[in-house]
């Protein structure tokens, strides 16, 4: 049996040394006094070896970075960067060919604002049925996994969609079939997105990494940068369908890693399959009603999906104002997304620095505040006020025109890093996939209440003059879900309660070893004194 040194000294009485008798002899006593001085010295020495070890051990939670960098790289850490990043970075990436989709479905079918905005929201639907196809992945294994195969089938269904756009003609010219296609790029958007979510929601939860969901939408956002600099140049010399085709062939690398990619190395815990699969999907469904009834989950939740519901969305008709009359090229446009995503990006970078660990309901305050005011840009631009102060639109449209969106995005990542810590083990997929389910409906019902409203005040492709009004009952409906803040939680997720409870539970240990070690100085100098006094 292994002896913990804190223990022993801890528990070891203080022993003082005698005054010498004339009985003992001068030798043995230099002896004992000798084999005294080496014991105290290989305590003290084990001691702050302790210490020292257990300083060590504080960093990074209770594992020192080397140790954290092996057990990282062990446990298939370098394996699922590359899976989840590309595809993180392959989602951000596609907007580039649905800027090419706008602009054709704009220039070449001539399609109205209302239907434009119509036709895109209405390829969403396949996203509704997110939390179906993440039961799917919590509870049917597919060739040994549950995660990378859904990948992989979402992956070669957006192949399917956007290759035959590129190839074939009627698939892109024809209403109907185009819609088809986007509808089932779509869904396997959806597939792969969810299965990516709850790959890094287990992992997170598996090894107690907080806030992976920051670095995925940090991912996301690079691939919106480089995605939006290609579309806008790539829209500027050729026809849209060469977009088509160049991420069909970026999909096409995305399928061979996830073809390359084990999902055993990563070291994640196996579910025990069951012979009935309707059973299977029955319980985890089961599970996934008493997962999301928990108070500190449907609350934010539910405040999210309203906050993005009850806003009428107009994006349909400030794109076809800025096309149609302001005449701003594609690559003004495309560039206003990139500089859009840089500031994703350093939202994102900020937010894992620095206001993770800050409660969400003034995070959220502030958020929403400065998303119902950055509408109001879209109002300066329309009414042209930006003239009027020396602004081009082309340097307005820039710089401010994607900012509403943007703080709109980074909005929904304090939800998903506060879910991803708080879903049941087992239901990873099932909880992510709802919260992305829900969002994505509530941005289908905002946008179909964005095109009422644009029928109400008469805003067409050849009338834009109500549009200013439609902005300021826009900007107007974002400050109402300010009065249901009391939704949101101002207390701290479960993973950040635990990693300061361990390391005030370290720093308590750390002065326990010291009083020890002082205790052991003073036994030793109080052993000093009365031997020289004796002498």
């Amino acid at each position: 049996m292994m002896i913990n040194p804190l223990l022993s000294i801890q528990n070891s009485p203080t022993t003082f040394l005698k005054p010498p008798f004339s009985s003992i002899n001068r030798k043995q006593q230099q002896e004992e006094k000798q084999n005294k001085n080496n014991i105290l010295n290989s305590r003290r020495a084990t001691t702050f070896a302790c210490l020292s070890i257990s300083r060590k051990r504080t960093k990074n939670n209770g594992v020192s970075e080397s140790e954290e960098t092996v057990r990282y790289e062990q446990m298939g850490g370098g394996g699922i960067s590359v899976l989840c990043g590309l595809g993180y970075w392959v989602q951000g990436s596609r907007c580039f060919p649905w800027l090419a989709l706008n602009f054709h479905m704009v220039n070449t079918l001539g399609l109205q604002p209302s239907t434009l905005q119509l036709v895109q929201y209405s390829c969403l639907l396949p996203m509704v049925a997110k939390p179906l196809y993440g039961v799917l992945s919590d509870v049917l294994y597919i060739g040994g996994g549950r995660r990378v195969p859904y990948i992989s089938i979402g992956v070669s269904l957006q192949v399917l969609a956007w290759g035959s756009m590129a190839m074939f003609q009627g698939a892109r010219e024809v209403l109907p079939s185009l819609i088809a296609c986007a509808l089932l790029s779509n869904l396997g958007a959806s597939i792969t997105e969810v299965a990516k979510d709850a790959l890094v929601a287990e992992y997170g939860l598996r090894y107690r990494i907080n806030g992976l969901q920051s670095y995925a939408l940090m991912a996301s956002a690079a691939g919106g940068v480089l995605g939006n600099l290609l579309g806008g140049y790539l829209l500027l010399r050729t026809p849209p369908k060469i977009s088509f085709l160049v991420f069909a062939a970026v999909l096409s690398l995305q399928l061979l890693v996830s073809f390359s990619s084990r999902e055993e190395s990563f070291g994640l815990p196996r579910r025990k399959e069951t012979s009935s699969v309707s059973m299977s999907v029955k319980k985890q469904f089961s599970n996934l009603m008493e997962a999301i009834q928990e108070e500190d989950i449907s609350q934010p939740m539910i405040w999210a999906v309203v906050s993005i519901s009850m806003v009428p969305l107009l994006s349909g008709s400030v794109f076809c104002y800025q096309t149609q009359v302001l005449n701003l090229d594609p690559s003004v446009i495309g560039m206003s997304k990139v500089i859009g995503q840089v500031m994703l990006l350093c939202l994102t970078v900020v937010y894992d620095r620095y206001l993770k660990t800050l409660p969400m309901r003034p995070l959220i305050h502030i958020v929403q505040l400065l998303y119902a005011l950055s509408i109001l840009l879209d109002y300066v631009l329309v009414k042209q006020i930006n003239l009027g102060v020396g602004i081009s639109n082309e340097v307005f449209v820039l710089c401010f025109s994607s900012l509403a969106e943007i703080l709109a995005q980074f909005k929904i990542l304090p939800f998903a890093v506060r879910l991803a810590n708080m879903c049941p083990q087992g239901c990873e997929g099932s909880v992510t996939s709802f919260l992305a389910s829900s969002l994505c409906l509530s941005q289908i019902v905002s946008a179909f209440l964005g095109v009422g409203l644009a029928n109400v005040i008469g805003v067409t492709s050849s009338n834009y003059s109500n549009l200013p009004t439609g902005i300021i009952v826009q900007s107007l409906a974002a400050l109402v879900p300010l009065c249901f803040m009391h939704f949101l939680p101002m207390s701290e997720t479960v993973i950040e309660k635990e990693v300061k409870r361990g390391s005030s539970t370290r720093s308590r240990r750390s002065r326990r070893v010291g009083r020890v070690v002082r205790q052991e100085s003073i036994g030793y100098r109080r052993g000093r004194e009365s031997e020289e006094a004796q002498r």
